[in-house]
């Protein structure tokens, strides 16, 4: 079926060649005419030089769809495939200016590599360095326990919070460092509470959390960067009633009584920049921790999947057994 779409198109390429056949068959029949030269060999030489013209059209046509199919595994694997040899002069041009713009778009990528590395050398230094002013506010307010203080620390965690995302953002292209090993489940839970322990003071959010004993074949700075990020959603889209951690087996859920999510926003919510109605309304969605926590968690081979209901909260799940992982 392919072959016979390429005919139309073998024709249009061919058609002067098949216009001058044309005209040189009416010269010869107008001179055998004029001549009145036997009509049987006019036939004859006719027929013979058609079934020749046949054969010879049927093997060009075949080479055509050759050089057609090459051409386009050439365009599927542009970047790794030499280029085929040119069989005329037109081909020959062709891949010349084709070298020539490979050659261009291999500098092109290698100056856009290298700016890009500059860019997340210097905000990563940015990020690291920031942290120190932050650090060091955070020691001063320690030593006031004021309504104003509290209130300044909460919002100097949060800062801490973004700054810590916007790392997280830059590692997510590299995450070599990735080390797979048997880890104490609740080891890494409590580690998570623990930074959010003033949060849920502050807000007089209750934490239901039981120790499970379960252990774990996982990475442990991805895995509590995800569990990080949906406390810190927990907390922050409830404004009273509890946060709930349960383990069921090996599925880590984390459920909050808070506003709830839209059902039509449900499906899209790990999308980059998607804050959803709830998020737009409150004003404290960013579109990107979700996002980070779906890239991290495909990485480290968990499912991460939610439920919830505009009013009734929200129960984000963990399945820390979905694939078979081996520890190192």
């Amino acid at each position: 079926m392919k072959t016979v779409r390429l005919i139309p198109k073998y024709i249009w390429q061919y058609k002067f060649v098949i216009a001058i056949f044309f005209v040189f068959a009416g010269i010869f029949a107008g001179i055998a005419y004029l001549y009145h030269i036997d009509v049987a060999a006019i036939l004859y030489s006719t027929l013979l030089c058609a079934v020749v013209a046949l054969i010879l059209v049927a093997v060009h046509f075949s080479y055509y769809c050759k050089r057609h199919n090459e051409r386009m595994r050439l365009l599927e694997y542009a970047q790794t495939l030499e280029l085929p040899t040119p069989q005329n002069l037109t081909e020959a041009d062709l891949i010349a200016v084709i070298e020539k713009l490979r050659e261009q778009c291999k500098l092109c990528f290698e100056t856009k590599r290298q700016e890009q590395t500059e860019y997340l050398d210097y905000y990563t230094m940015w990020m690291h360095q920031i942290k120190t002013p932050i650090a060091a506010m955070g020691l001063m307010l320690q030593g006031e326990d004021t309504k104003e203080s509290r209130a300044l620390a909460g919002e100097l965690f949060r800062i801490e919070q973004y700054v810590e995302m916007a790392l997280w953002y830059l590692r997510m292209d590299d995450m070599s460092d990735m080390v797979f090993k048997s880890y104490n489940l609740d080891g890494i839970i409590k580690d998570a509470v623990r930074k959010f322990a003033s949060s849920f003071v502050g807000k007089k959010i209750k934490l239901d959390y039981s120790p499970v004993n379960i252990t774990v074949i996982t990475d442990k700075k991805w895995l509590s960067f995800i569990i990080e990020q949906l406390l810190s959603n927990a907390i922050k889209y409830t404004e009273k009633g509890s946060v709930t951690i349960k383990v069921d087996n090996k599925v880590l859920s984390i459920a909050d009584t808070g506003i709830g999510i839209a059902k039509e926003d449900i499906p899209r919510i790990f999308e980059k920049g998607y804050t959803g109605y709830n998020g737009r309304i409150e004003r404290k969605s960013t579109g990107i921790g979700l996002y980070l926590c779906r890239l991290a968690a495909n990485k480290l081979s968990h499912k991460l999947s939610v439920t919830s209901e505009i009013g009734g909260g929200s129960t984000f799940f963990i399945d820390l057994n979905t694939y078979h992982l081996q520890a190192e």
